[in-house]
């Protein structure tokens, strides 16, 4: 019997543009998604006959920095051993040197992201909303409980996934979060800033600007806009962020007990609720747990 990696580099209908070492993954040309220095591609699992998602980071300026590079790398691979249904799967990761790319495989959501998702279908009920947010907040309760501790440093609606089938919603994009040690503190700046915790820019910050970048979600979620989406530059978002300026999009909240949620978790950091705190929120009571 043949191995898999004997196997053409091609399938019936469109060739892969790339495999990966093992000759398990193939990788179509066709995007998923992009970012600032990471490209999702369409991908196949040919031992399980299953569609993927490809993650190509692109490492740039950290090629030559080896000490950099086996850090990205052992994040990633550290994010292998997850295993919660609120957090998109991890199946494998390895270093392309020659092309300068972390690659690593996961799983792929049907309906894509939750900012496509919620723009594709307006009519959605706050109860579905609740359903949404508490498994993000599951998920997040995962990460930050683990040990060590988890930090996604990026979460907003764009790299939170759904299968549209069944309501379930999971976490991802996790390929850069940072892993905290013992003391807690992470010290370097990644994120989107209209998400952006305050504590976040001045690079001295813990696990509850996730919290915050929740609540952002929320709002994103409620409204169907970006919050900040009244600021034309990055300079102004960061001023009104650091002041403590809350985005337009609230005042656009007209329910109260959804509007104090938000509240909640924009708070100070130390007076933010953590993830399995928000989960015992009366915000969640009389919720059917379906999902």
């Amino acid at each position: 019997m043949s191995s898999i990696k004997s196997d053409p580099l091609y399938n019936d209908t469109e060739p892969f543009v790339e495999i990966d070492p093992s000759g398990r993954f193939g990788r179509y040309n066709d995007l998923l998604g992009s970012g600032a220095v990471k490209k999702v591609y369409w991908g196949f699992d040919q031992e399980e006959g299953i569609e993927i998602a490809w993650n190509q980071v692109h490492l740039g300026k950290f090629s030559g920095d080896e000490r950099m590079v086996k850090r990205l790398q052992s994040e990633v691979c550290l994010l292998r051993s997850l295993g919660h249904k609120n957090i998109i799967t991890l199946y494998a990761v390895w270093l392309n040197r020659k092309n300068h790319t972390l690659n690593f495989i996961t799983e792929v959501c049907t309906s894509g992201n939750l900012r496509e998702y919620r723009k594709k279908y307006k009519n959605v009920s706050l109860m579905a909303l609740k359903k949404w947010a508490r498994q993000i907040l599951r998920g997040l309760e995962y990460l930050h409980k683990h040990e060590p501790c988890i930090i996604h440093r990026d979460l907003n609606c764009s790299n939170v996934f759904i299968n549209g089938n069944v309501g379930e919603v999971k976490i991802g994009d996790l390929g850069l979060a940072a892993i905290v040690g013992r003391d807690h503190i992470a010290h370097s700046i990644l994120g989107t800033p209209e998400f952006m915790a305050p504590e976040l820019y001045e690079e001295d910050y813990t696990e509850m600007v996730d919290i915050y970048s929740f609540g952002m979600c929320v709002l994103e979620m409620v409204t169907v806009e970006i919050p900040y989406s009244e600021c034309d530059s990055v300079a102004k978002i960061y001023k009104r962020v650091i002041h403590g300026i809350r985005p337009l999009a609230l005042r656009k909240v007209k329910d109260p007990e959804v509007q104090a949620f938000i509240e909640k978790c924009l708070a100070k950091p130390r007076e933010r609720p953590s993830a399995s705190e928000l989960l015992k929120d009366p915000f969640f009571d009389n919720l059917e747990d379906l999902v």
